[in-house]
Protein backbone atom coordinates (compact mmCIF):
# COMPACT_ATOMS: atom_id res chain seq x y z
CA UNK A 1 0.00 0.00 0.00
CA UNK A 2 1.69 3.16 -0.96
CA UNK A 3 2.01 6.54 1.57
CA UNK A 4 0.65 8.95 -0.36
CA UNK A 5 -3.16 9.20 -0.33
CA UNK A 6 -5.18 10.68 -3.43
CA UNK A 7 -8.58 11.60 -2.18
CA UNK A 8 -11.39 12.26 -5.36
CA UNK A 9 -12.83 10.60 -8.27
CA UNK A 10 -10.58 9.72 -11.31
CA UNK A 11 -13.17 11.38 -13.59
CA UNK A 12 -12.33 14.30 -12.11
CA UNK A 13 -9.91 16.07 -14.84
CA UNK A 14 -8.40 18.08 -12.15
CA UNK A 15 -7.37 14.40 -9.99
CA UNK A 16 -6.57 12.99 -13.56
CA UNK A 17 -3.71 15.34 -13.52
CA UNK A 18 -2.48 14.11 -10.34
CA UNK A 19 -2.80 10.58 -11.06
CA UNK A 20 -1.16 11.02 -14.24
CA UNK A 21 2.08 12.95 -12.76
CA UNK A 22 2.19 10.03 -9.70
CA UNK A 23 2.45 7.57 -12.34
CA UNK A 24 4.99 9.15 -14.30
CA UNK A 25 7.43 9.50 -11.45
CA UNK A 26 6.55 6.10 -10.23
CA UNK A 27 5.24 7.30 -6.86
CA UNK A 28 3.17 3.91 -5.20
CA UNK A 29 -0.32 5.76 -4.01
CA UNK A 30 -3.82 4.79 -2.76
CA UNK A 31 -6.70 6.76 -4.51
CA UNK A 32 -9.78 7.00 -1.78
CA UNK A 33 -12.39 7.06 -4.24
CA UNK A 34 -14.66 10.37 -3.40
CA UNK A 35 -18.53 11.03 -4.12
CA UNK A 36 -18.86 14.03 -5.49
CA UNK A 37 -22.76 14.26 -5.47
CA UNK A 38 -22.85 12.95 -2.05
CA UNK A 39 -20.19 14.52 -0.74
CA UNK A 40 -19.53 11.51 1.42
CA UNK A 41 -16.20 11.87 1.82
CA UNK A 42 -13.83 14.31 2.76
CA UNK A 43 -10.16 13.93 3.18
CA UNK A 44 -8.39 14.78 6.81
CA UNK A 45 -7.61 17.50 8.33
CA UNK A 46 -3.49 19.06 7.34
CA UNK A 47 -1.59 21.18 8.97
CA UNK A 48 0.25 22.11 6.24
CA UNK A 49 -2.14 24.79 3.68
CA UNK A 50 -0.13 26.27 0.49
CA UNK A 51 -1.47 27.19 -2.14
CA UNK A 52 -1.65 24.28 -5.00
CA UNK A 53 0.93 25.29 -7.84
CA UNK A 54 -1.88 23.50 -10.36
CA UNK A 55 -4.99 25.67 -9.60
CA UNK A 56 -6.60 26.03 -12.90
CA UNK A 57 -3.42 24.65 -14.36
CA UNK A 58 -0.77 27.28 -13.10
CA UNK A 59 2.66 26.25 -12.47
CA UNK A 60 3.59 28.10 -9.58
CA UNK A 61 7.00 27.92 -8.33
CA UNK A 62 8.98 25.77 -9.28
CA UNK A 63 11.30 24.10 -7.04
CA UNK A 64 15.00 23.43 -6.83
CA UNK A 65 14.96 19.85 -5.64
CA UNK A 66 12.97 17.19 -6.56
CA UNK A 67 13.71 16.43 -2.75
CA UNK A 68 10.25 18.21 -1.91
CA UNK A 69 8.83 17.79 -5.04
CA UNK A 70 6.80 21.12 -5.87
CA UNK A 71 4.31 19.47 -7.62
CA UNK A 72 3.06 17.59 -4.73
CA UNK A 73 1.81 20.48 -3.14
CA UNK A 74 -0.96 20.91 -5.75
CA UNK A 75 -2.68 18.33 -3.65
CA UNK A 76 -2.89 19.65 -0.52
CA UNK A 77 -6.28 20.77 0.22
CA UNK A 78 -7.98 22.12 3.11
CA UNK A 79 -11.35 23.15 2.35
CA UNK A 80 -12.76 19.88 1.24
CA UNK A 81 -12.30 19.91 -2.45
CA UNK A 82 -10.76 17.61 -4.80
CA UNK A 83 -7.91 16.84 -5.01
CA UNK A 84 -6.56 16.14 -2.08
CA UNK A 85 -3.45 14.75 -0.77
CA UNK A 86 -2.42 12.80 2.06
CA UNK A 87 1.38 11.96 2.40
CA UNK A 88 4.98 10.68 4.24
CA UNK A 89 8.13 10.61 3.06
CA UNK A 90 8.89 9.67 -0.34
CA UNK A 91 11.15 9.15 -3.10
CA UNK A 92 10.96 10.20 -6.78
CA UNK A 93 12.22 7.85 -9.48
CA UNK A 94 10.37 7.64 -12.67
CA UNK A 95 10.22 10.40 -15.40
CA UNK A 96 13.26 12.54 -14.81
CA UNK A 97 12.53 15.24 -17.27
CA UNK A 98 8.63 15.67 -16.39
CA UNK A 99 9.56 19.12 -14.64
CA UNK A 100 12.50 19.96 -16.82
CA UNK A 101 15.90 19.89 -17.06
CA UNK A 102 17.48 23.36 -16.38
CA UNK A 103 16.36 26.81 -15.96
CA UNK A 104 15.57 27.55 -20.02
CA UNK A 105 13.49 24.59 -20.02
CA UNK A 106 11.72 24.74 -17.04
CA UNK A 107 11.16 28.27 -18.07
CA UNK A 108 9.48 27.10 -21.17
CA UNK A 109 7.13 24.46 -19.57
CA UNK A 110 5.78 26.97 -16.88
CA UNK A 111 5.43 29.29 -20.36
CA UNK A 112 3.04 26.33 -21.51
CA UNK A 113 1.30 25.38 -18.22
CA UNK A 114 0.37 29.77 -18.29
CA UNK A 115 -1.35 29.04 -22.30
CA UNK A 116 -2.87 25.83 -20.63
CA UNK A 117 -4.27 27.70 -17.86
CA UNK A 118 -5.28 31.06 -19.73
CA UNK A 119 -5.90 29.74 -23.09
CA UNK A 120 -6.77 25.82 -23.60
CA UNK A 121 -8.66 25.38 -20.35
CA UNK A 122 -11.33 27.82 -20.40
CA UNK A 123 -12.98 26.76 -23.64
CA UNK A 124 -11.76 22.94 -23.24
CA UNK A 125 -13.32 22.84 -19.48
CA UNK A 126 -16.79 24.06 -20.68
CA UNK A 127 -16.79 21.50 -23.65
CA UNK A 128 -16.34 18.76 -21.52
CA UNK A 129 -19.10 19.71 -19.16
CA UNK A 130 -21.10 20.51 -22.05
CA UNK A 131 -20.80 17.57 -24.29
CA UNK A 132 -19.64 14.66 -21.80
CA UNK A 133 -20.73 15.47 -18.58
CA UNK A 134 -23.95 17.50 -19.12
CA UNK A 135 -25.28 14.33 -20.75
CA UNK A 136 -24.41 12.04 -18.31
CA UNK A 137 -26.03 14.39 -15.61
CA UNK A 138 -28.96 14.46 -18.12
CA UNK A 139 -28.79 18.55 -18.49
CA UNK A 140 -29.43 20.28 -21.63
CA UNK A 141 -26.69 21.02 -23.74
CA UNK A 142 -26.54 24.55 -24.86
CA UNK A 143 -25.92 24.89 -28.66
CA UNK A 144 -24.96 28.44 -28.40
CA UNK A 145 -22.44 27.97 -25.82
CA UNK A 146 -20.70 24.83 -27.43
CA UNK A 147 -20.30 26.61 -30.71
CA UNK A 148 -18.54 29.74 -28.54
CA UNK A 149 -16.01 27.82 -27.24
CA UNK A 150 -15.31 25.17 -30.38
CA UNK A 151 -14.03 28.60 -31.79
CA UNK A 152 -12.12 29.54 -29.67
CA UNK A 153 -10.62 26.06 -28.65
CA UNK A 154 -9.76 26.11 -32.30
CA UNK A 155 -7.86 29.02 -32.66
CA UNK A 156 -5.88 28.27 -29.65
CA UNK A 157 -4.98 24.68 -31.08
CA UNK A 158 -3.90 26.47 -34.38
CA UNK A 159 -1.18 28.01 -32.27
CA UNK A 160 -0.41 24.79 -31.03
CA UNK A 161 -0.53 23.47 -34.48
CA UNK A 162 2.06 26.07 -35.33
CA UNK A 163 4.40 25.56 -32.45
CA UNK A 164 4.36 21.33 -32.91
CA UNK A 165 5.35 21.72 -36.36
CA UNK A 166 8.83 22.82 -35.22
CA UNK A 167 8.97 20.81 -31.70
CA UNK A 168 7.97 17.47 -30.68
CA UNK A 169 6.08 18.92 -27.38
CA UNK A 170 5.05 21.60 -26.40
CA UNK A 171 8.55 22.96 -24.03
CA UNK A 172 10.60 20.70 -26.10
CA UNK A 173 11.71 17.52 -27.58
CA UNK A 174 10.74 15.62 -23.92
CA UNK A 175 7.65 15.19 -22.40
CA UNK A 176 6.96 17.11 -19.67
CA UNK A 177 4.32 18.65 -17.24
CA UNK A 178 3.07 21.17 -20.17
CA UNK A 179 1.97 18.09 -22.22
CA UNK A 180 -0.01 16.21 -19.02
CA UNK A 181 -1.72 19.25 -17.94
CA UNK A 182 -3.64 19.10 -21.19
CA UNK A 183 -4.23 15.30 -21.28
CA UNK A 184 -7.85 15.19 -18.92
CA UNK A 185 -10.20 17.76 -21.00
CA UNK A 186 -8.23 16.46 -24.29
CA UNK A 187 -9.50 13.11 -23.72
CA UNK A 188 -13.28 13.99 -23.23
CA UNK A 189 -13.23 16.10 -25.85
CA UNK A 190 -11.64 13.50 -28.90
CA UNK A 191 -14.29 11.16 -27.24
CA UNK A 192 -16.97 13.21 -28.52
CA UNK A 193 -18.19 14.76 -32.01
CA UNK A 194 -15.91 17.61 -31.52
CA UNK A 195 -13.22 15.42 -31.38
CA UNK A 196 -11.85 16.84 -34.68
CA UNK A 197 -10.74 19.77 -33.09
CA UNK A 198 -7.74 17.88 -32.33
CA UNK A 199 -7.09 15.23 -34.81
CA UNK A 200 -8.32 17.13 -37.77
CA UNK A 201 -5.14 19.36 -37.23
CA UNK A 202 -1.63 17.24 -38.54
CA UNK A 203 0.54 18.21 -35.71
CA UNK A 204 -2.06 18.48 -32.88
CA UNK A 205 -3.13 14.90 -33.74
CA UNK A 206 0.46 13.67 -33.69
CA UNK A 207 1.12 15.28 -30.38
CA UNK A 208 -1.93 14.10 -29.10
CA UNK A 209 -1.26 10.46 -30.11
CA UNK A 210 2.03 10.33 -28.67
CA UNK A 211 1.10 11.77 -25.32
CA UNK A 212 -1.87 10.08 -24.87
CA UNK A 213 -0.45 6.59 -25.67
CA UNK A 214 2.07 6.94 -22.56
CA UNK A 215 1.67 3.74 -20.23
CA UNK A 216 0.94 6.80 -17.28
CA UNK A 217 -2.23 8.23 -18.86
CA UNK A 218 -3.48 4.57 -20.16
CA UNK A 219 -3.66 3.43 -16.84
CA UNK A 220 -5.85 6.63 -16.00
CA UNK A 221 -7.73 5.88 -18.35
CA UNK A 222 -8.75 2.33 -17.37
CA UNK A 223 -8.97 3.95 -13.39
CA UNK A 224 -11.78 6.20 -14.83
CA UNK A 225 -13.52 3.85 -16.64
CA UNK A 226 -13.53 1.24 -13.67
CA UNK A 227 -16.62 0.73 -12.17
CA UNK A 228 -17.49 2.60 -8.75
CA UNK A 229 -15.81 0.72 -5.87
Amino acid sequence: MGSVKVYGPPASTAVARVLACLLEKEVEFQLIPVNMAKGSTKPPNTSRSRKPPFVDGNLGSVGRSESIPWVLLLLQQPFGQVPAFQDESITLFGNKGLFGNGLLERASIEQWLEAEAQSFNPPSSVLVFQLAFAPRMRLKQDPAVIEQNEGKLAKVLDVYENRLEESRFLAGDDFTLADLSHLPNAQYITGTDRGHLLTSRKNVNRWWEEISSRPSWKKVVEMQKAPPS
